[in-house]
Order: structure tokens, then sequence, then C-alpha cells
């Protein structure tokens, strides 16, 4: 048999049972698996940002937390081309009633 630390089958306390060389069987711990960091508008997965833990983005390079993109790694690209259309779209609508109203 094998003894964990804990006694309860909770989230956090998976084990893999695994050989020594000396033939005993060991105990690893299985760490729980990272979920990946979401849009902020739609909720959706940000693509080409890894699935970590919290405390693994902090051992990561910057250029593996982001995209090279306005509001990259915070929106995805979808919700970023929402946002340049819905400005460029206003900013059109103010030209058009600046037009109108010179006449």
């Amino acid at each position: 048999g094998y003894r964990r630390r804990c006694s309860y089958r909770t989230k956090s306390n998976h084990v893999r049972k695994s050989m020594t060389p000396g033939g005993k069987l060991s105990l690893h711990y299985v760490g729980k698996k990272g979920t990946n960091p979401k849009c902020g508008d739609c909720g959706n997965d940000i693509i080409g940002v890894p699935a970590l833990r919290p405390r693994e983005y902090h051992g990561i390079s910057k250029r593996k937390k982001t995209v090279s993109r306005a509001y990259g790694g915070s929106r995805c690209g979808g919700c970023v081309r929402l946002r340049i259309v819905r400005a460029f779209l206003i900013e059109e609508q103010k030209i058009v009633k600046k037009v109108l109203q010179e006449q």
C-alpha cells in the first residue's frame, strides 16, 4: 500500500504511483492543470498564451505571456477588431454630422 499526505480525494491531492530503481513504490504528487487566460470581453480563451497555474506565469518571459497586438494577452483578436471597427464608425459618424451641419 501507500500513504498520502492528506487522506481525502481532493482536487489538489492527486498522486501518481511510480517505481523507483530500487523496486519500491513511491508517490509523485500531480500538480493541478492550469487554465487558459480568458478574454475580458467575450470570455473565450486567448490564443497564443499558455495555460499555466498562476505562479508559473512568474517564471516565463513576457513575450510568452502576451500577443503582439493592441490589447494583446488581455482581449482576443475578434474583440480587438470589433473595438477598432466601432471606433472607426463613430469617427465617420462625427464627420458626417459635421458636414450636414455645415450645409
